[in-house]
C-alpha cells in the first residue's frame, strides 16, 4: 500500500499532533490540577480557549465547552515511567481504585483509577521489550 504524502505545513500549530483528545468538564482548574499532580503535566490555561495540557510528548485539551458542549468523562491510557508511583499519586489526589497495579500479558504494568469528575485513567509502564 502506498504511503500518503505528508500534509503541507501550516494546517496545525507547530508541535501539535494531528489527533488531540479533549476533556469537557465543569471544573477545568480541578481536572488540570489533577493532571499536574498525578502525571506531572504542564498546563497552559487560557481564559478564552481550552487549556493545553502536555503529558510527556502528548497533548490534551481541557475545557468547559463554552456553554455549547456538555461535560463528559473520558478514558485515557497514559504511559508513565513508574505505574505504581503514578497510581499512588492518583489515589492521593482523590481518585478511586478501579484496578490495582498488575503485570499484563502483553508486557505493560498497568493500573486504573477514576477521578472525581468520572474520567478513567489507565497508567502503564512498558516492562517487556
Amino acid at each position: 500500500m502506498a504511503k500518503e504524502p505528508s500534509p503541507s505545513p501550516g494546517f496545525q500549530p507547530p508541535g501539535w499532533p494531528t489527533v488531540i483528545p479533549r476533556i469537557m468538564t465543569n471544573d477545568v482548574a480541578g481536572v488540570t490540577g489533577f493532571m499536574r499532580s498525578v502525571f506531572d503535566a504542564e498546563c497552559t490555561l487560557r481564559g478564552e480557549g481550552p487549556a493545553e495540557v502536555r503529558i510527556g510528548d502528548s497533548l490534551v485539551m481541557v475545557s468547559d465547552g463554552g456553554g455549547m458542549r456538555e461535560a463528559k468523562p473520558v478514558f485515557l491510557y497514559v504511559y508513565v515511567a513508574d505505574a505504581d508511583a503514578t497510581y499512588r499519586r492518583a489515589i492521593k489526589a482523590g481518585a478511586v481504585v478501579v484496578e490495582e497495579p498488575v503485570d499484563m500479558p502483553y508486557g505493560d504494568r498497568r493500573a486504573m483509577v477514576r477521578d472525581i469528575w468520572g474520567n478513567l485513567w489507565q497508567m502503564a509502564t512498558r516492562r517487556a521489550r
